[in-house]
């Protein structure tokens, strides 16, 4: 199987990915548009797109007041941050049946 480092490529493209759909909904705010779902902004964070995501906040200043989109935001992040740290530094203990499902689900998604 792969290693984890072998997946890092993904942040960076998720990241800039995640970046360009938060300026276009908030172009799309401004111009009163058809604006980008909570729910995809938020996936694409959990996705591996949190690092852009941070920098959309505060470069664009957006979804940066809305509470529940932060606590939203915050959570999911702290999760996937959780999971990688998991994998990296603990799998040890970790039983081989969540083992298995963790890197199913990786490579599903990576």
């Amino acid at each position: 199987g792969r290693s984890l480092i072998s997946y890092l490529w993904w942040y960076p493209l998720c990241s800039v990915l995640t970046f360009l759909l938060y300026w276009h909904d908030k172009r799309q705010a401004q111009r009163g548009g058809w604006r980008v779902p909570e729910l995809r902004l938020q996936l694409m964070a959990l996705l591996g797109g949190w690092p852009g995501a941070f920098l959309a906040q505060r470069i664009l200043r957006h979804k940066n007041r809305k509470i529940w989109f932060q606590v939203g935001f915050w959570s999911l992040g702290l999760v996937h941050l959780a999971v990688l740290l998991l994998l990296v530094y603990g799998p040890s203990l970790l039983n081989n049946d969540l083992k298995s499902a963790l890197s199913s689900l990786i490579s599903f998604l990576y």
